[in-house]
């Protein structure tokens, strides 16, 4: 791998966008903003003193409809379309400021976070990355729904859904990931609802911010939304970009490859729990190997966006 994996990265200039949640229907503001290395992407909720909230599996509060985090009574909602931007870049350092308890949504896709993180550059600093390298398989079930880890030199996602829908049935997606093939492949993927569940949702509190501005809607035998959908498998490659945005949670990147076979936020997050719990099934790594590489340090001064490939 090229020297720009091997050492931590952050972004040059702060970023920012506005929006409401998914679920809230809430108005929010988000920005990014650089952070020193070993800090990790940890959210700060500005209306609350700046509150610090680490994304890492140990704050995860709910899975259901999206992933939220909870810290000491302090929650935060839909973070994983951010997360799985991030995450993809090569973003290991960040802190990212938000005024209200979700998210926005923007379009419902990964795209806008893509589009804020070219604005903002990427910027190596001194201190060298540190890798979890998935050393033995982990894998488990719920019902029809599998999920596993599995060793590999790279970080690579395999998806698999299942809808009983004619515009969706079974859909496969694998990606090796990282900037480009995340920033081509996934990124402009919507999130996507059924018609027929919108009242059920809503009277469970959940996307009263949803329309087809920032979701795929879907009758019983179409897609509702006026200019159809940005690729013909737009539905798994959601899916897996909500895997890799679960898999953040890691607080680390990966080499592994995690298969996901009709999982969803629940299964993601409880592999990450399982995976962190036995220290048998992964080890820290550098790259390249520390023994094996001349000292030489980087200047911590900007490069090119795309230097964290």
């Amino acid at each position: 791998m090229g020297d720009s994996m091997a050492y931590q990265t952050t972004i040059v200039n702060p970023v920012e966008t506005e929006g409401f949640g998914l679920h809230t229907a809430v108005a929010s503001h988000l920005r990014l903003v650089p952070a020193p290395a070993d800090t990790g992407i940890v959210f700060r909720r500005v209306d609350l003193e700046n509150f610090e909230i680490e994304a890492h599996v140990r704050n995860v509060a709910r899975v259901s409809y999206a992933t939220s985090l909870m810290k000491k009574g302090v929650l935060l909602s839909t973070v994983e379309h951010l997360l799985a931007a991030l995450y993809s870049c090569g973003v290991d350092n960040v802190y990212v400021e938000i005024d209200a308890l979700e998210l926005p949504i923007l379009d419902g896709s990964a795209q806008p976070f893509i589009e804020m993180l070219e604005r903002a550059g990427t910027r190596r600093l001194r201190r060298r990355r540190k890798y979890l390298q998935v050393q033995k398989a982990l894998e488990f079930s719920d019902g029809d729904r599998r999920i596993g880890i599995y060793p590999a030199e790279e970080f690579r996602v395999r998806c698999l859904i299942d809808f009983a829908h004619p515009m969706i049935g079974v859909q496969e997606s694998e990606i090796l990931v990282g900037r480009e093939t995340f920033s081509r492949e996934l990124a402009a993927a919507r999130t996507f609802g059924f018609v027929e569940e919108v009242e059920k949702l809503q009277e469970m509190g959940l996307i009263r911010g949803g329309s087809m501005e920032n979701a795929i809607v879907l009758t019983r035998d179409s897609v509702l939304n006026k200019g159809g959908l940005r690729f013909p498998d737009e539905f798994v490659r959601h899916k897996a970009l909500d895997l890799i945005g679960d898999l953040a949670l890691v607080g680390r990147p990966l080499k592994a490859l995690v298969v996901a076979h009709k999982a969803g936020h629940a299964l993601h997050t409880q592999l990450v729990t399982r995976l962190l719990a036995d220290h048998s099934l992964w080890k820290e790594v550098t790259d390249p190997p520390m023994e094996t590489r001349a000292d030489a340090t980087p200047a911590a001064a900007p490069s090119p966006a795309h230097a964290a490939d």
